[in-house]
């Protein structure tokens, strides 16, 4: 297998939220595709937080793109100048004012959907946290904060109760991680 090449490209818009590019593209066979869209996004973290009373931590807010409330664990795009691991304990504060003294667990890196958007969202597990402080919300945000029996949310994946794909995910890399190392 060969990779495609890049004949040219021209961006249709830029925005803090994310570009859209079009590329001219040339498969090995030759052929040439002229407008193959690609969706430039930053790189983001999430985390599976659980308590010292072992409970998940879940953040509810409205998504506009699906029109409806969602479940999922607490998740954002990191600062130029952080580290994942600052990034994430940053975004967990200020959405759910929890935090951990223990370092969060990287569970690991996936690209959303590499067909069509070039970012990747690394997935961590945060243990023993506790509510210190109040959320430090952005403007846009709107955000609960849910909690739940850990043992419990393989009943709301199943129920439809949790339907956010990368809050799945990282729960059941959590359950794994956790039944291999503790």
């Amino acid at each position: 297998m060969k990779k495609w090449k890049t004949l040219s490209s021209t961006y249709l818009y830029k925005t803090k939220f994310g570009n859209l590019r079009k590329d001219t593209v040339q498969l090995p066979s030759n052929l040439v595709i002229d407008d193959y869209y690609v969706n430039e996004f930053s790189d983001w973290v999430n985390a599976v937080v659980i308590t010292d009373k072992n409970q998940i931590v879940l953040v509810e807010q409205y998504r506009h793109a699906a029109g409806d409330f969602f479940l999922e664990i607490p998740a954002g795009k990191i600062e130029e100048y952080e580290t994942k691991e600052v990034g994430i304990m940053r975004e967990v504060r200020e959405e759910t004012g929890y935090i951990s003294n223990k370092n969060p667990i990287l569970l690991g890196e996936f690209f959303v959907n590499p067909s069509i958007q070039d970012n990747k969202i690394s997935t961590y597990l945060i243990i023993d946290a506790v509510q210190s402080d109040n959320q430090e919300l952005d403007s846009t945000e709107d955000i609960q904060v849910r909690l739940f029996n850990f043992e419990d949310v393989q009943k709301m994946i199943h129920n439809c109760t949790i339907t956010q794909l990368f809050t799945v995910h990282a729960i059941i890399l959590a359950k794994e991680y956790l039944k291999s190392n503790f």
